[in-house]
């Protein structure tokens, strides 16, 4: 008994579920209503007008041909024909019409998954695998696919021929049509135990698939780190591994698949035998059952067993498309962590003054033990240039990511010319703010393309200003397609110092109020940094600027230098001052040199 309820737990918690994702599939559909209007409109037209030539059929072998009338026979090919060219016309329509909704539903669901990921904070993105998200948009969308454009007019073209067969053969002869019904029980209980068991399967390949696409993906972003290691077998079986994994899962529901659809055939077969053998017999008994009647049945019975096997193969496209709609759901029920106020304005253009006004911050909020950073009180006059310096794990980076807002704080306020970030959209707040991270990121396409990124619309002129003020033009220019060189793809056609000479000038076209340098120029070779060193100084002239920096050339040219240790700020103040207190910043200082000089 225990068994029995869990079981009919499961199927009403899969029942509800279904409700669920069927209501999504029709939310997707309801902006081309119009559409699958007439695409239903249509469907019915083939629907009904392919359910008539097997009772013409019988009526032709009965009136026509027993009977010798040569204008019944005349009358009944005609509508035969007739019927024939509309199944065509609507089965045209219908085809056209569902594939042009589907299409198009789909792209839209493309782009609500592409705009959900915008809109969600940072640390999503490092909680979960880049690959699995690319799998949702692109193997869960088709699989998804598949159903709306090929299960939606299968589920409805099966139903309603379905239903217009039993009724047909309900008018034609009760008795038979009685012992073509006594397959039911055994079709209902093989569906529902194909249902129960393909459910879980689906599910898993939509896992596996997922889990395999973002190994890959990780795999050939990091090439060069398994090439320089020499781990290519070991990546290789790891790969093989979760390869295998999906052979499993999809093997699962081959064997689903093996036994049950052979078996509905099983079911037809011995349906067909049984209506020949008991209608033969009433038919040569003179029972009421004539030759055209008989033949009739026999034809509607391929439409009997022929949309119930369409439906239980659609059964296996719809676990599919629900798997995938399960996950795809999931990914746009997520919250973004960071959500402007529903009345927020617009932040004015700045002077630049960033104010922590006592600020704690820690990663999980349901743990505050473990601050990242712990009570924060410092204020960055408009223009002052800071650099941020302490061990790994200080807080450094943390800090950057509160005045970027990529996090709001557990405790306090971070404010911009007085403004609680929290009460400003996040748009106006990046227009005024420019960031450099550690790894000069550029997408596909040219220097110029990446360059213009930090401000849609620049002109040639404003690309080039940029380049010029971070130095970055010379080796722009000896390039052998200058600006219009094509960067390939994280820009690996260049070298590293050149992909931050690049990030350099896209922060300066952007002339940001606020710039955000974060281990900037660690990934450039000494004789890059020296290079934009004076590109570096006209970029944060007249700028609040908060530098990340082990390099002392970075550091020393900072009006004011914060030693940070623990997520609480443990020194501050000018390069010769703290020297000269001999604190953390000085032996920091004396770490950096042992470091430099092994």
């Amino acid at each position: 008994m225990r068994r029995v309820r869990s079981l009919w737990r499961l199927i009403r918690g899969e029942e509800a579920q279904r409700v669920r994702n069927v209501r999504g599939v029709l939310e997707l559909l309801r902006p081309y209503r119009g559409r699958t209007a007439l695409m239903l409109v249509a469907l019915l037209l083939a629907t009904g007008a392919a359910l008539v030539p097997p009772y013409l059929a019988g009526r032709a072998i009965d009136d026509g041909i027993r009977r010798g009338d040569i204008g019944a026979l005349d009358l009944i090919v005609v509508v035969f024909l007739v019927s024939a060219l509309i199944n065509w016309g609507a089965t045209y329509a219908q085809t056209y019409l569902v594939n042009w909704v589907g299409e198009r539903a789909l792209q839209d669901l493309r782009l609500r998954i592409f705009r959900h990921l915008q809109r969600l904070s940072v640390d999503f993105y490092a909680r979960r695998k880049t690959g699995v998200l690319i799998s949702r948009i692109t193997n869960d969308v088709e699989a998804l696919d598949q159903l709306v454009t090929d299960g939606v007019v299968t589920l409805f073209s099966a139903s309603l021929t379905l239903i217009g067969t039993v009724v047909i053969l309900m008018l034609l002869d009760l008795r038979l049509a009685l012992v073509t019904f006594a397959v039911f029980p055994l079709l209902a209980a093989g569906s529902v135990a194909f249902r129960i068991a393909s459910a879980g399967a689906y599910r898993l390949t939509r896992e596996t698939v997922a889990y395999v696409t973002a190994y890959l993906q990780e795999t050939l972003s990091g090439v060069r780190v398994v090439r320089a290691f020499g781990q290519e077998g070991r990546h290789k079986r790891r790969f093989a591994e979760l390869n295998d994994d999906n052979r499993v899962a999809n093997m699962k529901t081959v064997y689903l698949n093996a036994g049950y659809f052979p078996s509905v055939e099983l079911l037809s077969a011995l349906a067909t035998a049984a209506i020949l053998l008991y209608g033969g017999h009433q038919v040569v008994a003179g029972n009421g059952v004539t030759i055209g009647v008989l033949a009739s049945f026999v034809f509607y019975l391929q439409s009997f067993f022929d949309p119930i096997q369409q439906l239980s193969q659609l059964y296996t496209t719809y676990q599919a498309g629900m798997a995938a709609l399960d996950k795809i759901f999931e990914l746009l029920a997520v919250e973004p962590d960071m959500v402007d106020k529903p009345d927020a304005p617009e932040l004015p253009p700045v002077s630049g003054e960033v104010r922590f006004d006592h600020v704690s911050f820690a990663y999980d909020p349901d743990d505050p033990s473990t601050l990242a950073l712990s009570d924060i009180d410092l204020t960055v006059p408009p223009g002052q240039t800071i650099a941020l310096v302490g061990p790994t794990g200080a807080g450094k980076s943390t800090f950057a990511k509160l005045v970027a807002r990529f996090h709001d704080p557990t405790r306090g306020r971070v404010l911009v010319d007085g403004h609680d970030l929290r009460d400003v959209t996040e748009r106006s707040l990046r227009s005024q703010l420019g960031i450099v991270p550690q790894e000069g990121f550029l997408f596909s396409g040219t220097i110029r393309d990446n360059i213009a990124f930090g401000k849609p619309g620049a002109s040639d002129d404003d690309v080039e200003a940029a380049a010029r003020a971070v130095r970055a033009h010379d080796f722009i220019e000896r390039l052998p397609a200058g600006y219009d060189t094509e960067v390939g793809e994280r820009g690996g056609h260049l070298s590293a110092g050149q992909r931050q000479l690049v990030a350099f000038a896209r922060a300066a076209v952007a002339d940001p109020r606020i710039l955000i340098l974060d281990e900037a120029t660690s990934n450039v070779d000494v004789r890059t940094e020296s290079r934009i060193e004076q590109g570096l100084r006209r970029l944060l002239a007249g700028r609040t600027a908060i530098v990340i920096a082990h390099r002392l050339s970075t550091i020393q040219g900072a009006g004011r230098i914060v030693v940070l240790d623990h997520g609480r700020i443990v020194e501050q103040g000018t390069h010769d001052e703290l020297v000269e207190a001999d604190g953390q910043y000085a032996r920091l200082l004396r770490d950096w040199a042992e470091q430099a000089a092994a």
